[in-house]
């Protein structure tokens, strides 16, 4: 893992012009359009965390021996 997850555009302008900006980690500042933004994880959604056992006994049932005619 990487220590610093780097922004590849400006979510302003799209330009990709940015560098670390002094105020510390997470803040980025956009030369092209002098904009400072900061960009900070919040955590894992509950909705994401999921089983997916529901239909797996149906999953694949028409892959095998194709069409009838």
């Amino acid at each position: 893992m990487s220590e610093r997850a780097a922004p590849f555009h400006c979510p302003y302008c799209g330009d990709e012009d940015l560098f670390p900006h002094e105020t510390g980690h997470g803040a980025w500042e956009c030369r092209a359009c002098n904009r400072a933004f900061q960009l900070k994880y919040l955590g894992l959604l509950a909705r994401g965390v999921r089983s997916d056992t529901a239909g797996s006994d149906t999953a694949g049932s028409d892959t095998a021996g194709g069409d009838e005619i």
